[in-house]
C-alpha cells in the first residue's frame, strides 16, 4: 500500500491496515481526486492477488468499497491521525497501538517531533464518524 501511494504521489501520514478493512490519511498531489480511485483499486486488486496467493485460492475478492474524505480543518487532521494510529487498539488486536506492525503508530512516534506526538495525543476521536463497526 505504501509503495503504491508513493507511485501515485500520495504522501501517508497515518495508516493501519487490519484483516478485514483499512485506514489511511495521506497529502494527495494536485491530480490526487482524480487518481485516488485508481490508486484505490490498484491497491484492491494487488493486495487480493498477494493474501488469495497466500490462501491458496484464486479470484476471491478481498476488498468490496471505499470510503473518502477530505480533511480540511486542523482540528480534523489531528483527530483522524489519532484515530488511524489508534485502530488497532479500538479493535483490540494490541493494548499499544506501537505493538502492531501494521500501522503507522510506531513509525509516527519514532519520526515526529515529541511536540508532534503529544499534539496528535490530546485530540478526540469520539466524534469522528467513520464506518468502522467490522
Amino acid at each position: 500500500m505504501l509503495d503504491l501511494m508513493e507511485q501515485y504521489g500520495w504522501r501517508p501520514q497515518a495508516w493501519a491496515a487490519l484483516s478485514n478493512h483499512y485506514h489511511f490519511v495521506g497529502l494527495s498531489p494536485k491530480d490526487g481526486t482524480q487518481r485516488l480511485a485508481e490508486m484505490l483499486s490498484q491497491i484492491h486488486r494487488e493486495s487480493a492477488i498477494f493474501v488469495n496467493k497466500l490462501d491458496g485460492v484464486a479470484g476471491r475478492k478481498v476488498w468490496h468499497n471505499y470510503w473518502d474524505s477530505q480533511i480540511t480543518y486542523t482540528a480534523s487532521y489531528f483527530a483522524r491521525l489519532k484515530y488511524v494510529h489508534e485502530n488497532p487498539v479500538h479493535h483490540g488486536l494490541v493494548s499499544h497501538a506501537e505493538q502492531y506492525d501494521w500501522c503507522s503508530a510506531r513509525w509516527f512516534s519514532k519520526n515526529s517531533s515529541s511536540a508532534m506526538v503529544k499534539t496528535v495525543s490530546s485530540y478526540k476521536t469520539d466524534r469522528i464518524s467513520i464506518a468502522d463497526d467490522f
